[in-house]
């Protein structure tokens, strides 16, 4: 841009002027600073030190192949402590108001020349755990093979004595119907009225039931089936369910371990299973499910050494264990001549273990001169209201195996297998809490374990033939080999024998009600806390309600039907049979571990405590629990018996038989009974 003159020499002064004014700012503040800088303490040189380089490696040309080697690191030789030892030192007791006002001071304050700090403790939280855990199956199938040309439909299945035996059942357990308390008052409700039915069980008149019962202030040791038996002659679990058995891996054909790793184009694959044309066999098995439910509670939440209860205490520690199956088997007369395995015999083990540990039963006080020590201070921390600890677990399985099958030989090797499922239930809770040496309780303590295990097996199997069917071949059947399995333990740990209460101990609960965390001299006193430098003490003004519960369900209903018939084209007579209808296996595992660790319980009001042990088996064979005529019921079961059959066994149906639906009634009897 271009001005005219009298614009240009205009901007050059104003230009001239603020280059003027900008100097004389900058010498005045120029100024300002050296008159400040002059005024200034001159501080002294930093001090510098000679260094020393040592130039002793010489630098060469570069070579590319030059590879780095480290140094080797210098390694320290350490000590590691193989065993700690602690010995707190021993305070005295001071006298006069110091002792009261030590109590109060916080955390981390030292006092005295000694430097004892008092810790700082909190108080436990509630714990519930509530599980329900359900497995519902049903596995009803139809099978048809050999070439018969036949269906099968059986007959509708009367569900009463199903129905009869449930009950039955039920009115084995005192507390079969007690539910899930929801409030500290139905806690409370629900341990007062399992003792008061407890108290009043009587184990006769229970019809054909096999009941056997015990209870006392304390149950020690292992039953089995009602009797005390040694430890080392309680059964193990995995010698007999065949789901935790260790496989035989020298075993061949059907017995052997499934091996996928073969291929079916190898000359290995199917080893031991044969040709499929030799020794021409039919297998069935429509049984051999298993059940499991495991359950395992260890309750350590809470635990003292000494306990005081100003109110009632309650404890009472259960188990009830019931086996009952209802096996009524019929079998039709052209099958009756076959040998039954003779170690397939139904068994049933109600195994029960109540065991007390008493951590300080095997302390022997060593002999010393010097005298005994007690606490010399104590920290106190409270909860205003209840304390909590429940587990409420519940395991329920519901499987229906109830299989039809019709089954003719077509001159090979044949092998079905309708059944063997395996259902299992299994929770597993640690529960680890805090320590205190007192626990004071201004209500009352609701304590409980309990334990109830029901088994419940219905399996109703009939196996019958088509008219004209025969066999020179051998043949087997085995209709039982069920398994019923209940096992239950309790264990407790600490003394738990309960003494009236102390006087000190009523001062002291009155003191913390009304805010005063003051302890008598009588309670730090007490032989139980000989020792303890510093007492921990846990103030509950309310209720402590202990409730640990395991409750186990187990269903089965493996009601099989099989029909053998000829096949049509050729009657293959030489086949050998070998027919499966049971080895159903129940099982039942529950453990409870109850931490307490107390020395001494003291209680101020009533005291109540109590162990019971009720083992039942109920074996369905009179009448009015559902057996019937084997003659009668296979006559109807085996519908399409037609006595104007060919000999070869192509019978001609009047109706025509198809199979039942899964949903049907006659499909699922257990639904019925316990849906």
């Amino acid at each position: 841009m271009y001005f005219d003159r009298i614009t240009e020499t205009i901007a050059h002064f104003i230009g001239l002027f603020d280059t003027a004014s900008e100097e004389a700012r900058l010498k005045q503040a120029y100024d300002e600073f050296r008159a400040k800088q002059e005024a200034e303490e001159q501080l002294p040189e930093h001090q510098t030190a000679a260094i020393k380089v040592d130039t002793s490696h010489s630098l060469e040309d570069f070579d590319p192949s030059l590879k780095y080697i480290g140094v080797r690191p210098e390694i320290e030789q350490l000590t590691v402590w193989s065993k700690v030892a602690f010995t707190p030192p021993d305070v005295p007791v001071p006298d006069g108001p110091f002792l009261r006002d030590f109590t109060r001071l916080p955390d981390g304050t030292t006092v005295g020349s000694g430097g004892v700090v008092l810790p700082q403790i909190e108080p436990p939280g509630d714990l519930a755990a509530i599980i329900n855990q359900e497995i519902r199956l049903s596995d009803n199938d139809y099978v048809g093979f050999g070439g018969s040309g036949l269906k099968f439909t059986p007959p509708p299945v009367d569900d009463t004595p199903m129905t009869d035996l449930q009950q039955a059942a039920a009115d084995l357990s005192p507390i079969d119907d007690l539910t899930l308390p929801g409030t500290t008052e139905e806690m409370a409700s629900f341990v007062t009225t399992a003792i008061a039915r407890f108290d009043s069980f009587d184990a006769d008149d229970h019809g054909n039931a096999d009941v056997f019962t015990t209870k006392g202030e304390t149950i020690e040791g292992t039953y089995l089936n009602g009797q005390l038996v040694d430890e080392a002659d309680v059964p193990k679990m995995e010698d007999h369910v065949n789901f935790l058995k260790e496989e035989d891996e020298d075993a061949k054909g059907p017995d052997a371990p499934l091996d996928t790793s073969v291929s079916p184009e190898s000359s290995d694959f199917m080893d031991g299973w044969g040709d499929g044309t030799a020794n021409p066999s039919v297998e069935i098995s429509t049984g051999g499910n298993t059940v499991i439910n495991n359950a395992v509670v260890v309750n350590d939440w809470v635990s003292a050494e000494v306990m005081a209860v100003m109110g009632d205490h309650f404890s009472i520690n259960a188990i009830v264990q019931i086996n009952a199956s209802c096996d009524v088997d019929s079998v039709g007369a052209a099958v009756g001549g076959w040998p039954f395995d003779p170690g397939g015999q139904d068994q049933s083990f109600n195994i029960a273990m109540f065991k007390h540990i008493d951590p300080s039963a095997g302390e022997v006080d060593a002999p010393s001169e010097a005298p005994p020590s007690f606490p010399a201070y104590y920290v106190v921390t409270e909860i205003s209201g209840d304390l909590i600890m429940m587990n409420w677990i519940n395991q329920y399985a519901f499987i229906t195996d109830n299989d039809v099958c019709i089954a003719s030989s077509s001159g090979v090797q044949s092998v079905v297998s309708t059944g063997d499922n395996v259902a299992f239930n299994g929770v597993s809770l640690n529960e680890l809490g805090n320590y205190y040496d007192l626990i004071i309780i201004g209500g009352n303590i609701y304590d409980a374990s309990i334990i109830h295990q029901l088994n419940l097996l219905i399996d109703n199997d009939t196996i019958g033939a088509v008219d004209g069917f025969s066999t020179t071949g051998e043949g087997s059947v085995s209709t039982d080999g069920n398994l019923l399995w209940n096992q239950a333990s309790i264990i407790n740990v600490g003394n738990g024998t309960t003494e009236p209460l102390p006087d000190g101990y009523n001062t002291a609960a009155g003191n913390l009600a009304a805010g005063n965390h003051e302890l008598p001299n009588s309670i730090l006193q007490d032989a139980a806390f000989q020792g303890i430098g510093v007492l921990r003490v846990l103030y509950i003004s309310g209720d402590i309600y202990n409730l640990q519960y395991i409750k186990q369900t187990t269903v089965v209903g493996d009601s099989d039907q099989v029909a053998l018939a000829m096949n049509q084209m050729v009657a293959n007579p030489d086949t050998e049979w070998t027919i499966t209808t049971g080895g159903n296996q129940l099982v039942n595992d529950a453990t409870i571990v109850d931490v307490d660790g107390y020395s001494k319980i003291y209680v101020g009001g009533d005291s109540y405590s109590d162990e019971i042990l009720i083992q039942a088996n109920l074996v369905s064979s009179d009448p009015d629990l559902g057996e019937q005529n084997p003659d009668i019921l296979v006559t109807e079961a085996v519908a399409f018996l037609d006595d104007g059959g060919d000999d070869t066994g192509d019978a001609a149906l009047s109706t025509p038989i198809a199979p039942q639906p899964a949903d049907s009634a006659s499909a699922d009897v257990m639904q019925h009974m316990l849906g």
